[in-house]
């Protein structure tokens, strides 16, 4: 059995970015960056006011002073014409600057007195004025390759004059979900089969991860069935991933029904829990990521394993998943030699401070914990006994959108 931290550095160092595509701005969110975002203007285009009030000289700004008001300059609506002493003209929030002025008077300062406008307070020069390029310039580098888009760039993406973008191709991933015993969610349940939770559950990992999920039909345990579709699903994805098949049993068949389609193993066997029995190879080029068919301990393995391949074939660089640093609420004894991940509620304290308590069933099969916990708390191989208010690290799930 391999670690961890080594399955996963295998796993992605044999991976790569997938190609850019154009793609509009409204679906940019999410992906990641494949060319710089350049600004295609200056913003703001020209000295503008950052408020409601009056544009004037400096040289007539004093406490008291009367203006005479020629005019105005709503947003949009720049003025035409040029102020010139004694002269003032209204302006508005965005409102360009006309020539001539380099003072903004804020209309709570103002009074208004038949078409003229007294000074309260004399303003200071400059103030309340945003200038040219104050948020960038034409030419400049914006957003760089290998950025994930949030809403705040798609923003900074509009403001810039971008209405497309150029990005990595969303990673194709498909799913194949294997089991005489299992049935598709809806479909009525025959003595001795269970409902197929895997599938759906990856699926929904792999989106969170900003993947393209293709969730495939079905395949019985059956060898030719088995390397029929993955060959099929082979060609189209960036990642095979199975579920179920993957151990040693009579009816674990992943191994045997690929390798006569030329699937070339990398390693199998992880010293972990839950999931030990994973397979990583690849079948005619395409990498294959065989998980367990319990589902927890696909999950666990997806977000080890699946999480941070989807990262690198969307274009980010290669890590590991985020781990925080929470306290311990209860004793737990000596680990073994697989390193853990142990399903946790997590809470904070009076002090703010991340608290994980250990569910107090385990098992791999169980979803209903997984789904109520907040995390995942992990011990490394042979951890001793810890107990409460140790430090430990966790995987909090909230994070990952999962």
């Amino acid at each position: 059995m391999i670690s961890v931290e080594e399955a996963r550095g295998r796993i992605l160092a044999g991976l790569r970015p997938t190609g850019a595509e154009t793609v509009a701005l409204a679906e940019g969110w999410g992906r990641v960056l494949a060319a710089a975002v350049v600004a295609r203007l200056t913003q703001p285009p020209a000295d503008v006011s950052a408020m409601d009030g009056y544009a004037l000289r400096s040289e007539d700004a004093r406490e008291g002073g009367m203006l005479r008001v020629i005019g105005a300059a709503p947003a949009g609506h720049p003025y035409q014409g040029r102020i010139g002493p004694g002269e003032a003209i209204r302006i508005f929030t965005g409102g360009l600057l006309p020539p001539g002025a380099d003072t903004i008077l804020l209309q709570e300062d103002a009074e208004v007195l038949d078409g003229q406008v007294r000074m309260r307070e004399a303003p200071r020069k400059g103030r309340w004025i945003r200038e040219a390029g104050l948020d960038f310039r034409t030419g400049d580098v914006l957003l760089t390759p290998g950025r994930r888009l949030s809403a705040r760039d798609i923003g900074l993406a509009a403001a810039s004059n971008h209405a497309w973008l150029t990005v990595h191709r969303a990673p194709r991933i498909a799913i194949l979900a294997t089991g005489d015993e299992i049935v598709l969610p809806g479909e009525p349940v025959p003595a001795g089969g269970i409902v197929s939770s895997n599938a759906h559950a990856l699926a929904a990992l792999v989106r969170a991860g900003g993947g393209a999920p293709l969730i495939l039909p079905i395949a019985g345990d059956d060898r030719e069935a088995i390397g029929r579709a993955a060959v099929d699903a082979a060609r189209v994805c960036d990642i095979l991933v199975t579920t179920g098949g993957a151990s040693v049993g009579e009816h674990d068949l992943i191994q045997p029904a690929l390798e006569p389609h030329g699937f070339r193993l990398d390693f199998w066997k992880i010293a972990m829990r839950p999931g030990k029995p994973l397979i990583w190879g690849h079948l005619a080029g395409t990498p294959l990521l065989g998980l367990p068919g319990n589902p927890v301990s696909a999950i666990v393995c997806a977000l080890l394993f699946l999480w941070p391949a989807t990262m690198v074939l969307s274009g980010l660089p290669a890590a590991a998943p985020p781990f925080r640093m929470a306290m311990l609420a209860d004793d737990l004894p000596a680990n073994d030699r697989r390193e853990d991940y142990m399903r946790a509620d997590l809470s904070r304290d009076g002090e703010g401070r991340l608290i994980a308590q250990a569910a107090s069933r385990q098992d791999s099969s169980m979803l209903r914990t997984l789904s109520a916990s907040g995390g995942l708390l992990r011990r490394p191989p042979h951890t001793p006994a810890l107990q409460a208010g140790a430090m430990v690290e966790v995987l909090v799930l909230d994070e990952f959108g999962i």
